[in-house]
């Protein structure tokens, strides 16, 4: 899956930097990769790879979650690492391929509130895989669903004694492979229950009766793929969801929203613990809001959250039930001469991750990416530049409400680059590593032939732009 090219940065080897990757397109995919028109319910709003990276789901505008499967290791057997064992040259570009979708949340309206809750999915998120099931969380604004995704083995019955009107494929009837429990048998005989498969008063007999009884024969399986709901956890949260992060202890989540975080155990759907809340006695003395949340990847006891104001709070669970204080606070404060009326806005939190090994800490705001080291909370180990070519345009920003817009940010599994998305299209790749250069700027659409320059002025719609890079059908970049 890596490529990196032949004429690489000489002098970035040999500093011991590594070198800048080349970036090649691989795949689009999704149900409208095939260039139909995209409607508005069509438009991705949330994206997760699971831990292994075998598994892809994206959910949509309209409530709907498809998941899709990586195939090329399927193809000689094995994962990757058994691969690698085996001395196999694995795949350069992964492939993917759909495999199910199901239909996550349906708009609801808030009868005491008055208030329409949307469909749109906001977070996804997956968990512990368990009996060859995947398991993965989804959450709307208000609503979180636990959901299982599993094969189901479906029983192909012939030779009955029906029409062939009556039952499709010569009598065939598809059912679970669990068999019922016992009937409860009344006196005489009777059976107060006719739902167990038994022919139903509409169905027709030939005149004269059925000369002799077949015995129904099981003539093949069918797998099936179904998506069940487990837990529904809900009436939680007086704001919209923004966050929701599994703890590594495989129990327990967090769902947060502008003023409280909740701790859930996955098996109980009805009862949920606050442990921050930020919420003042009087709303007129509130300052900041909750943006994202995470928990920290090793230890089940820390998560971070970050502010709109910019700042980044470490809290330890077995401080206390309420967590009111903070391990650490993670916040670059700008000098009063560099201040003005837009230096809030543009400092606000929109995502943060923890890096895999759980050292490091990103945060992303609408100017910048920012690498924390959890160990030094006084200044940000490293600083990306995304947006700086938009500075003398956030007057204009802020009119259109651009300026308001969140991004999201993510680190790759080694640790060594960190990406976020832009407008037009665009996202972009940074390398971290001790002196290393690296910054590419990509464009992801269904013909990404090139590498782009960064734009020197924002698009005229940046709004619109924005919905441009999520639709379904999605651009899968190798490197």
């Amino acid at each position: 899956m890596m490529n990196r090219g032949d004429g690489g940065d000489v002098a970035a080897a040999s500093s011991g930097a590594p070198l800048p990757l080349e970036w090649k397109f691989s795949q689009v995919f999704g149900e409208r990769a095939t260039g139909e028109e995209v409607q508005e319910v069509d438009i991705i709003s949330a994206i997760e790879f699971d831990k292994s990276g075998d598994h892809l789901a994206t959910g949509d505008r309209g409530g709907r979650v498809v998941l899709f499967d990586r195939t090329d290791m399927k193809e000689h057997g094995g994962n990757r690492k058994g691969l690698e064992k085996k001395d196999y040259a694995v795949s350069r570009h992964p492939e993917f391929h759909y495999k199910t979708e199901f239909q996550s949340h349906e708009p609801e309206f808030d009868y005491l509130k008055s208030l329409e809750i949307e469909e749109k999915i906001n977070k996804i998120r997956w968990c512990q895989t368990a009996n060859n099931a995947l398991f993965l969380l989804s959450t709307n604004d208000k609503t979180i669903k636990f959901w299982k995704v599993q094969e189901k083995k479906v029983k192909k019955i012939s030779e009955m004694n029906v029409e062939p009107s009556i039952s499709a494929g010569n009598g065939s009837i598809a059912s679970s492979s669990v068999s019922p429990g016992p009937k409860q048998n009344l006196a005489n005989g009777g059976c107060p229950d006719r739902s167990y498969n038994s022919l139903t008063n509409e169905t027709s007999f030939p005149p004269g009766g059925i000369s002799s009884l077949k015995l129904s024969v099981v003539t093949s399986f069918e797998t099936n793929l179904v998506a069940r709901c487990r837990r529904l956890y809900a009436h939680a949260h007086d704001y919209h969801i923004n966050s929701i992060s599994n703890n590594s202890d495989g129990e327990t989540f967090i769902s947060a929203d502008d003023l409280r975080i909740n701790l859930w155990n996955l098996e109980i759907s009805n009862q949920s613990f606050n442990i921050v809340d930020v919420k003042p006695a009087n709303m007129e003395d509130l300052t900041e809001v909750i943006t994202s949340a995470e928990f920290h990847p090793t230890h089940c006891n820390m998560l971070a959250y970050s502010s709109s104001k910019g700042s980044i709070r470490l809290v330890d669970l077995r401080q206390s039930a309420l967590v009111d204080s903070h391990s650490k606070l993670f916040e670059e404060l700008e000098s009063a001469g560099s201040r003005s009326f837009f230096t809030e806005i543009i400092a606000s939190i929109s995502d943060i991750k923890f890096a895999k090994d759980g050292r490091y800490l990103l945060s992303r705001d609408y100017m910048t990416l920012k690498l924390w080291d959890i160990n030094m909370d006084s200044r940000p180990v490293a600083t990306f530049e995304v947006h700086e070519h938009l500075r003398p345009k956030l007057c204009d920003l802020y009119e259109n409400d651009s300026i308001f817009d969140k991004f999201e940010c993510c680190l790759s599994g080694d640790g060594l680059r960190v990406a976020t998305g832009s407008y037009s299209n665009l996202f972009r790749v940074f390398g971290h590593a001790a002196g290393s250069t690296e910054a590419t700027t990509l464009e992801a659409s269904k013909n990404p032939m090139r590498q782009v320059q960064t734009p020197s002025r924002p698009s005229r719609s940046l709004s619109s732009s924005i919905a441009r890079v999520v639709r379904r059908g999605i651009c899968f970049i190798s490197y």
